[in-house]
């Protein structure tokens, strides 16, 4: 004889919460259903395993299964199974979970905490697919009958007894109009696929076909034939859950492959493990990432206990670290995560704080056993570690040891070892130490050869944050300031105050200057003539410093620098005084000028000589990229 009752009062506004608000992807339903079976078909294993069930287990495994006519899904266990009782308590009472009393019964047996689920709220999100849901269940108790409950959606239920003869539970969803996207062989597989892909218990749905060999031909060849197989989903024993010490790299680099299957090989990777103050398990990896910033990112898939929760691990992995791949397990981490629970729980910080460290320790580990290895990889780690010094303070501490600075020679030095190397050569009469560099050696050539021929050296810095690294490294090294090579003339960059007479008078160099202001005819370009080596360049244009810096990060969204972007350009053109270029230009100026005044005409060598030599100079002056 069938029962009916009403579910506890305190669902009259849970249910409509459940069915619009609760989970913002209505198809989470099947990973909250699935991730119940595996917890009671974990149940009845540890039950056994502790002596508490002593019957046959069989195969156990859930099964998803759907009839697309009658509109149903169905997702059944042979797990531990309820009794009509245990229905009422644990289905019909939301607030009274039946971990709680499992974990009371055995929490002398170690790790029954690890192996339940909640069979709360994550069951009633099946009533945001459907117009109503059966529970068929045979405990896994001797003489209890299977008993069916039987709920619409609304407060009201019954429940029966029913003809099920094996042990476990079969829930099964009529799916109402609006859900039928979900009666959908390739719907189903895909949320399968994504969110069960690793869990502990083997999840089954359908068939599938399989070519298996089948004898051979005349030609002794083997033969084919397609079979039907069950169509398994997942994987239940992923590297993760298991010690380092069993595995090899292969099955690291095969994971890697299940993971990101068009993917190059990881350059490396780090186990994660460990069980206090928190638990935490998985494997992170890094890739090779050069340049190519946003591509790489929002790749670290976050799990509890083997079901996958989300890919937008932000509050989880510090935000330098979001270009790593892989899997992060935690079970201090619920399903129903939400934003706002990673930001305000202190678990969440806890293993924030942990994989900063793990990921300092490994880089650490890595430059001490092979250096030649480690800067070999540099290409592609560096914007991690440059990432991480800049955005956190701890991480910085540890990695100014192996983060590394790159010369245009193709050396690399750590930032103590490349401020030994420059001091005194390129340490100006203020007493600060200059690092030079280039953000585009091809581009600044000429540069870096001037600054290489007066015997200094260059760094490389042509990375998508190089332009916010360079500041922060400024902030944290003494007495230290970096320079791009086209910022200034060489002797200005490293000012050492060393005199250099002028071949040139007063009222030479200003002709020199109007002669350039002419030809230039662009506001944005400052003239100025000055004094250099006879064997610099004749002109030289650079932007200062501090202009191009801004401009620089406005490009990488340098906050308030932004507005520099709009900001018009604004070059020094330097004339090179002692250069003979310029003299001859002088020169031929001057006879030009007195052809003018005595009427005659200039000759065509005399012409074509000024011509000539204006436009080297400013083929000199325009070839810089402007």
């Amino acid at each position: 004889m069938a029962e009916k009752g009403t579910i506890s009062i305190h669902t009259e506004n849970i249910f409509p919460i459940i069915k619009k608000f609760l989970y913002s992807d209505h198809e989470i339903f099947l990973r909250e259903l699935v991730s119940n079976s595996v917890d009671a078909t974990q149940k009845i294993k540890r039950l056994s395993s502790l002596g508490e069930y002593t019957g046959e287990l069989g195969d156990l495994n859930v099964n998803v299964s759907f009839d697309e006519k009658k509109k149903t899904i169905t997702i059944s266990d042979n797990g531990i199974g309820m009794t009509e009782e245990e229905i009422k308590k644990y289905i019909n009472q939301i607030a009274f979970s039946g971990a709680t009393e499992f974990v009371e019964k055995f929490k002398d047996a170690g790790d029954a905490k690890e192996i339940i689920g909640k069979f709360g709220l994550g069951f009633y999100s099946a009533f945001m697919v459907s117009d109503r849901v059966d529970v068929i269940s045979k405990s896994y108790q001797d003489n209890t009958e299977a008993a069916k409950w039987t709920c619409d959606g609304s407060t009201e239920f019954e429940i029966s007894s029913a003809k099920k003869k094996d042990r476990g539970t079969d829930i099964v969803l009529h799916i109402n109009k609006d859900s039928e996207e979900f009666l959908n062989q390739a719907r189903i597989q895909g949320i399968l696929d994504k969110y069960c892909k690793f869990l502990p218990v083997t999840i089954k749905f359908g068939e599938k076909d399989e070519q298996v060999e089948d004898g051979k031909d005349k030609d002794d060849k083997p033969k084919y034939k397609t079979v039907k197989v069950d169509n398994l989903i997942n994987n239940t024993n992923p590297i993760w859950t298991k010690a380092p010490s069993e595995l090899k790299d292969e099955d690291y680099l095969s994971f890697y492959k299940e993971l990101y299957p068009f993917s190059e090989a990881p350059l490396f990777w780090i186990h994660l493990n460990v069980d206090y103050p928190f638990n935490l398990t998985g494997v992170l990896y890094f890739p090779k990432v050069k340049n190519d910033f946003e591509v790489h990112k929002d790749k670290i898939q976050l799990y509890s206990r083997q079901v996958f929760i989300t890919d937008e691990v932000k509050d989880v992995v510090p935000e330098f670290l979001m270009m790593l791949h892989g899997v992060i397990d935690s079970p201090d981490i619920p399903l129903n995560v939400s934003r706002s629970y990673l930001q305000s729980d202190s678990n969440v910080k806890k293993i924030n704080s942990y994989i900063t460290k793990k990921v300092a320790d490994k880089l650490s580990d890595l430059f001490k056993k092979d250096r030649k290895s480690y800067e070999e990889k540099w290409d592609d780690i560096g914007i991690f570690v440059k990432y991480g010094m800049l955005s956190e303070e701890k991480f910085y501490e540890k990695a100014k040891d192996f983060g590394l600075l790159k010369s245009t020679e193709g050396n690399y030095y750590t930032l103590e070892e490349y401020k030994e190397k420059v001091a005194g050569n390129q340490t100006d009469k203020e007493e600060q130490i200059n690092f030079l560099y280039t953000s585009d050696e091809g581009k600044q050539h000429s540069y870096v050869e001037a600054a290489k021929n007066k015997g200094y050296d260059v760094l490389l810095l042509d990375g998508a944050i190089d332009s916010h690294f360079i500041n922060h490294l400024e902030q944290k090294l003494e007495k230290t300031s970096l320079k791009r090579v086209d910022a200034d003339t060489v002797d200005k960059l490293i000012f050492k105050d060393e005199k250099i007479d002028s071949v040139l008078s007063k009222e030479d160099e200003e002709k020199v200057k109007e002669i350039f202001e002419t030809a230039i005819n662009n506001k944005s370009f400052t003239v100025a003539v000055e004094s250099q080596s006879p064997d610099e360049m004749p002109v030289i244009i650079t932007m200062s410093e501090f202009m191009r810096r801004m401009k620089d990060m406005s490009k990488t969204g340098g906050g308030g620098f932004a507005m520099m972007g709009g900001m018009p350009d604004q070059y020094n053109v330097s004339i090179n005084a002692n250069h003979a270029l310029v003299g001859k230009l002088l020169k031929a100026k001057s006879k030009e000028k007195k052809a003018q005044l005595a009427k005659q005409p200039m000759t065509w060598r005399c012409y074509r000589k000024i011509c000539l030599l204006e436009k080297t100079l400013l083929i000199l002056s325009k070839g810089v990229y402007l």
